[in-house]
């Protein structure tokens, strides 16, 4: 559609008024908020980051010393703490969402009927009231010298959940930061593949890029010697000594998300595999191949085309209701950042913070799931 020189002139005039409305509305609210913060004698800008801060934090992934550390490693601390937990909920809630859903077709009325009593009284359910149950349960549990024995190594009592410990807290650092600088070159390098300048192939695909992802900070923390021989738990006491723990804030969290947004994603994977032809079934059934092949290799990489999309909205709700974890006493970002401000008295600043990381933390969730919905997508001329 080609303008007029008359409509092209208005068109950009239009444009002008609203960038100018939209900047001025910005600088008011900018200029107004500085000046009420001026008369109140509160000051402005970020230098509070590096005073040193007094308040403990329960949980950290890295060293984090109370009179010692700053508020920005105390940040820090909160966004792995975030960034942790949404990554086990991420991948709990996926494997357990594609198993229900994937039941829920099946000609067993007994199973397909539980999944489908499972997703409707989970889904139905407020999550906030979820994480406040599943707290309340494991503070019921036994105490230490009762714990339940999982497995080897593995204990669960009204403590957490208690493990073997393979690595310090260098090793979380280097495994977080080997994934981010993966996660940026499949992006990178999608991009390029893209626009035609260079043919990764079957290196460019979901199954290498998981490949990658769990081999490379195995590799990354042996090789940089913060690998150790399992730190195996052993009750001493009252408690249990060596290895690491999830504490109960920590695993009611987590599986009080997994449990939620699964119920979600199995409706969605149930939508993609009721979204693929019929006659695909049954072609594959008049070739011969059994049905768990069927399903491997002929539903699932047509309904991952309608699944995928649907699916990221998903993933973005569990980085946005992480922060509920402040109802447990979890201490996240936002947790933290809430102690921040009312230290500091620094709430724009720490609004501004919260705004711009989980900003940022959704953006990258959108840009890997579009990366993976056009590697699945059908390639037409």
């Amino acid at each position: 559609m080609k303008y007029t020189g008359r409509e092209a002139v208005s068109s950009i005039a239009v444009q002008m008024l609203l960038i100018l409305a939209v900047g001025g509305l910005g600088w008011f609210l900018v200029a107004t908020t500085l000046e009420n913060l001026e008369f109140r004698g509160v000051s402005t800008g970020f230098s509070f980051l590096w005073r040193v801060v007094s308040m403990p934090i329960a949980n950290s992934w890295i060293e984090f010393v109370p009179g010692l550390h700053t508020y920005a490693r105390a940040l820090l601390v909160g966004l792995l703490n975030t960034l942790s937990v949404s990554g086990v909920v991420i991948v709990a809630s996926t494997i357990v969402g594609s198993v229900i859903g994937i039941s829920r077709l099946s000609p067993n009325l007994l199973l397909s009927k539980t999944c489908g009593a499972y997703v409707e009284a989970v889904r139905n359910v407020p999550v906030l009231l979820q994480l406040v149950f599943w707290y309340q349960l494991i503070l019921e549990l036994p105490a230490p010298r009762s714990a339940f024995k999982l497995a080897e190594g593995i204990f669960i009592s009204n403590r957490g959940i208690r493990y073997p410990a393979l690595g310090d807290e260098t090793a979380v650092v280097i495994a977080v930061s080997t994934i981010a600088v993966l996660i940026i070159a499949f992006v990178f390098a999608a991009g390029l593949q893209r626009k035609g300048r260079v043919r990764l192939g079957r290196w460019l695909s979901l199954p290498a890029f998981l490949t990658l992802a769990i081999f490379l900070p195995i590799a990354a923390i042996h090789f940089s010697g913060h690998l150790r021989t399992p730190d195996v738990p052993v009750l001493k006491g009252l408690n249990f000594r060596g290895g690491a723990t999830l504490t109960p804030e920590l695993s009611a969290l987590t599986i009080g998300l997994s449990i939620y947004t699964s119920a979600f994603i199995a409706e969605i994977v149930r939508a993609g595999v009721v979204g693929v032809p019929a006659g695909q079934r049954e072609a594959a059934m008049a070739l011969g191949i059994g049905p768990f092949v069927t399903l491997r290799k002929v539903i699932i990489p047509q309904a991952l085309r309608i699944v995928i999309p649907p699916l990221s909205g998903e993933y973005l709700g569990v980085i946005k209701n992480s922060s509920l974890a402040v109802a447990v006493g979890y201490p996240d970002l936002f947790a933290i950042v809430n102690s921040m401000i009312s230290d500091t008295g620094q709430a724009v600043e720490g609004v501004t913070i919260i705004i711009l990381a989980f900003l940022t933390m959704s953006l990258a969730i959108s840009t890997l799931m579009n990366w993976c919905n056009r590697c699945v997508a059908l390639v037409t001329r």
